[in-house]
C-alpha cells in the first residue's frame, strides 16, 4: 500500500497571544494536552464519587455533613452510580487515550505537521468541554443528578421528575451532555481518519505505521459509526421528555398512581440504540491502550513486535466484531433464544483476535532484553488486567450463565478490569512514556514504580473479590446490602474492597505529585530518552509548532526495528536512509 506524500507544507506561524496559543489553539499538541487535563480533572471527580459509594456500602447509616438529610438515601447513592459511570466512561476512558494522546501523537508519528482540520479539532475539544460542564451542572440543579444509571435506561430516564429525584433537570442535562459529547466525538473521528489516510509521510505505508496509529485509526472508525447512533438516541429521548413524543415510552405506564400520557414506544429500542454504541465504546476505550501496550512492550523489550501484521489485523478484527455483539448486554430483555445464541457465538469469536494480541505480546517479550521502566510496568499491568478481565467475560457470553450473574457484582468486576482499570493502565503507560516528549522533562522513576505497585495490587484487591461477591449473589446498585441475611454475610468482603479502594485512591496522589513536580523539576529529556524508533523521537522535546522544524521526514522501514542482527546500535529509526543505516553496522 502506498502512502500519501504530503509535500509543499504551508509555513506554520506560532501564535503570539496567550488566548490563541493556549486556550483557543489550533495546534494539535496543545489540544491534546487540553484533552488530557480535562480527563485528569474528570478522573479525580470520578474517583471521589466511587470512594463515596464504597464508604456508603460499608457504613450505610453514617452521617455525612455534605449530604442533604445527613444520611445518604438510595436515590442519592444511585446518583453517584450514574455520575461515576458516565464521567469515567465518556470523559476519562474515551477522552484521554483518543482525544489526549491520539491528538498529540498521531500527526507526529505519521510525519504530518498537524491534523487535517485544525479548526475542527479545536471545535471538537470545546464541544467536549461544554459536555463536561453540562454533566457537572447536573449535580447542582434542583433535584440533583439523575438516578437512571450510566446507561440511562428508559422508561425511567424518559418521563421526567415524576419518576424520582434527579429525573427532572438533572436527567435533561445528562442527555444534553452525552449528545454534545457524541457530536464532538464525530468531529474528532472525521479528523483522525482524514489525517491518517491523507497526511502520512513519504514511505509511511499502512504497514509501516506504529500500532498506536492503528489503534487510534480503528478507534476513530468505531467512533464515527457508533456515536452517531447514540446521538440520534439522545435526541429522541430528549423529545420524549420535552415534546410529548413516545419513541421509548409505551402505553399504560402508571407512576406514582398517575397514568402517563404516552403510547406506542419501546424501551427496548433505547437499549438497542445504546448498546449498539455501548459495546463499540468498550473498544473505543481499550484499542488505543492495546496500541500503546504493543508500542511500549517492543521498545522496552528491545525486540520487534512479534507478528506485526497479525497485530494490526487483530485490531481491525476487534473493531469489526465489536459491532456484532451488542445483544449480549440484553440477554435478560426477553430476546429469542436463537438471537441469544447468535450473540453468544459472536461474543466468543471476539476472543480470537484478542488471544492473537495476547500471545503476540508474550512473543514480543520472549527472549527480550526487558527494561523494567515505569512505562513498561504499566504496559505489563495493562496486559495482565486485560487478560484477567477478559476471561471472566467468557462466562457472561453464555446466556444461561449471564441470566444468573447479570444483576450482580460479577459484571461490575468484569467490566472494571477489562475496560476500566486496563484502559487506565494504558493511559498511565502512555503518560510515563510520552511525558518527556510532551514537556521536555522526565518523570521520577522511583515514584513511578511506587505508583505502579500500589495501583496494580490495589486494583486486584478491589475487583477480584468482587467477582466472588457476584457469584454469591451480591446485587449491584443496591445502596444497602445489610438488610438481607445472605447479603449481610458478604459485608466483610465489601469492607476489604473498600479499604483497598481508599488505599489505591490515595496512591494516585503519588502520580499527581510526580506529574506536576516533574513539569518544573524533572530531569531534562533529550530527543530520544528511550532509544525508540518512531518519528516522534526524531523531533525536539517538546516538538516545534510544525512538529519537525520545517524538515519533514521520509520513512524507510517499519516502526519496530530493534536488535537487528549485524548492527552495533540496537535500534534503527524509521527516518534513516539505507545509506545512513549502513553506517551503524
Amino acid at each position: 500500500m502506498s502512502s500519501h506524500a504530503h509535500t509543499g507544507h504551508a509555513v506554520v506561524v506560532e501564535p503570539s497571544g496567550f488566548i490563541s496559543k493556549y486556550i483557543f489553539s489550533i495546534d494539535h499538541k496543545v489540544i491534546g494536552i487540553q484533552y488530557f487535563l480535562l480527563a485528569l480533572t474528570a478522573v479525580c471527580i470520578g474517583i471521589v464519587l466511587s470512594l463515596l459509594m464504597r464508604f456508603h456500602l460499608v457504613y450505610p447509616g453514617a452521617h455525612l455533613p455534605f449530604v442533604s438529610g445527613g444520611i445518604m438515601t438510595p436515590e442519592q447513592y444511585m446518583a453517584l452510580v450514574t455520575m461515576h459511570g458516565t464521567i469515567m466512561v465518556f470523559f476519562v476512558l474515551t477522552t484521554a487515550p483518543q482525544g489526549g494522546f491520539g491528538n498529540y501523537f498521531l500527526p507526529v508519528q505519521i510525519g504530518a505537521p498537524d491534523m487535517a482540520f485544525p479548526r475542527l479539532n479545536m471545535l471538537s475539544f470545546w464541544v467536549t468541554f461544554l459536555a463536561f460542564v453540562a454533566i457537572i451542572a447536573a449535580f447542582v440543579v434542583p433535584g440533583g443528578a439523575p438516578i437512571s444509571g450510566w446507561t440511562g435506561y428508559t422508561p425511567l430516564s424518559g418521563m421526567g421528575e415524576v419518576t424520582g429525584p434527579g429525573e427532572g433537570m438533572g436527567q435533561t442535562l445528562w442527555i444534553v451532555s452525552i449528545s454534545l459529547f457524541c457530536l464532538a466525538s464525530l468531529l474528532g473521528a472525521l479528523n483522525f481518519i482524514a489525517t491518517t489516510i491523507d497526511l502520512r509521510a513519504p514511505g509511511m505505508t499502512l504497514f509501516r505505521m506504529p500500532l498506536t496509529v492503528w489503534g487510534w485509526f480503528v478507534t476513530a472508525i468505531l467512533g464515527l459509526l457508533a456515536f452517531g447512533v447514540l446521538l440520534a438516541g439522545g435526541i429522541l429521548l430528549l423529545l420524549d421528555r420535552s415534546a410529548g413524543t413516545s419513541f421509548f415510552l409505551p402505553a399504560g405506564l402508571v407512576v406514582n398512581d398517575q397514568l402517563q400520557p404516552h403510547s406506542g414506544g419501546s424501551p427496548l429500542l433505547w437499549q438497542h440504540l445504546f448498546w449498539f454504541f455501548g459495546h463499540p465504546e468498550v473498544y473505543i476505550a481499550i484499542l488505543p491502550g492495546m496500541g500503546v501496550a504493543s508500542h511500549i512492550l517492543s521498545t522496552f523489550a528491545r525486540k520487534p513486535v512479534y507478528g506485526y501484521r497479525a497485530m494490526a489485523m487483530a485490531i481491525c478484527a476487534i473493531g469489526f466484531l465489536g459491532f456484532m455483539v451488542w445483544g449480549h448486554h440484553m440477554f435478560l430483555s426477553g430476546m429469542s433464544p436463537y438471537s441469544g445464541f447468535a450473540f453468544s457465538v459472536l461474543t466468543m469469536s471476539i476472543g480470537v483476535p484478542s488471544a492473537i494480541k495476547t500471545f503476540n505480546w508474550i512473543g514480543t517479550l520472549w527472549g527480550g532484553k526487558i527494561q523494567f521502566k515505569s512505562p513498561m510496568l504499566f504496559a505489563l499491568g495493562f496486559v495482565s488486567l486485560f487478560v484477567s478481565g477478559g476471561l471472566s467475560g467468557l462466562f457472561l457470553a453464555q446466556p444461561a450463565v449471564d441470566n444468573m450473574l447479570h444483576a450482580t457484582y460479577y459484571v461490575v468486576a468484569h467490566f472494571h478490569l477489562v475496560m476500566g482499570v486496563a484502559a487506565i493502565f494504558g493511559i498511565f503507560a502512555a503518560t510515563y512514556f510520552w511525558f518527556p516528549k510532551m514537556f521536555g522533562r522526565m518523570m521520577s522513576e522511583p515514584l513511578g514504580k511506587l505508583h505502579f505497585w500500589f495501583t496494580f495490587v490495589g486494583a486486584y484487591c478491589i475487583f477480584m473479590p468482587m467477582h466472588f461477591v457476584g457469584l454469591a449473589g451480591g446485587i449491584r446498585r443496591y445502596a444497602d446490602a445489610t438488610g438481607t441475611t445472605y447479603a449481610a454475610a458478604l459485608q466483610p468482603v465489601h469492607v476489604f474492597m473498600t479499604y483497598a479502594a481508599f488505599i489505591t485512591g490515595a496512591a494516585q496522589l503519588i502520580f499527581i505529585f510526580n506529574f506536576f513536580w516533574s513539569l518544573k523539576s524533572g530531569a531534562i529529556a533529550g530527543k530520544n530518552p528511550w532509544n525508540a524508533t518512531t518519528l516522534e523521537w526524531i523531533t525536539d522535546s517538546p516538538p516545534a509548532i510544525d512538529n519537525f522544524g520545517g524538515h519533514y521526514p521520509s520513512v524507510y522501514r517499519g516502526p519496530y526495528e530493534f536488535s537487528v542482527p549485524g548492527y552495533k546500535q540496537d535500534f534503527i529509526p524509521q527516518d534513516l536512509t539505507p545509506q545512513q543505516a549502513a553506517l551503524l553496522k
